[in-house]
């Protein structure tokens, strides 16, 4: 699957699980979250290839966390629930306007949108020209109980708004 394929999916369904309002709030994580050693893949967190969900879970458990099991759909499980022994892929997402990480809740408060205009809104030209919108995840690739691949990848909204545009 392509990294904007990804992207896309992930944006999508992170939208609308908050659209539900998930009740819970979670801590933000910060850009420095998402650098990636460039030799060892190792996160910020110590979180490498090979490691197990224990270990995932003491550095990520209170993120909220995408997962897609077998390249099903992606969705937010409890951390109790994510079938870590199955092909799996978690993502952990956030929105960063002008370098800053935001709630998504608290942003859409603020700016008097509903969470399912969340996208329009960051994508919208105006916006845009007077603040970076920048959405970044991190992706885990699981099989049998393992981490095989992590990806640091990003999507710049100003410079390629167009694309992120809602239907």
């Amino acid at each position: 699957m392509s990294k904007k394929m990804i992207a896309a999916l992930s944006l999508a369904l992170l939208l609308s699980c908050l659209t539900i309002g998930c009740g819970q709030e979670k801590p933000l994580l910060s850009p420095t979250d998402y650098d990636l050693d460039a030799e060892t893949a190792q996160t910020i967190r110590g979180i490498k290839i090979g490691d197990s969900p224990d270990v995932f879970l003491t550095a990520y458990k209170d993120y909220d966390i995408l997962s897609s099991v077998d390249g099903g759909d992606y969705r937010f499980l409890p951390t109790e629930e994510i079938p870590f022994d199955s092909t799996l892929t978690t993502i952990l997402p956030s929105f960063f306007i002008d370098g800053a990480a935001i709630d998504i809740d608290t942003f859409c408060e603020d700016n008097k949108i509903e969470k399912d205009a969340l996208l329009s809104f960051l994508t919208d030209e105006t916006y845009l020209e007077h603040h970076t919108v920048v959405y970044q995840y991190l992706v885990f690739e699981w099989e049998n109980g393992s981490i095989k691949d992590i990806r640091s990848e990003s999507m710049d909204y100003n410079k390629d708004a167009s694309y992120y545009e809602a239907n």
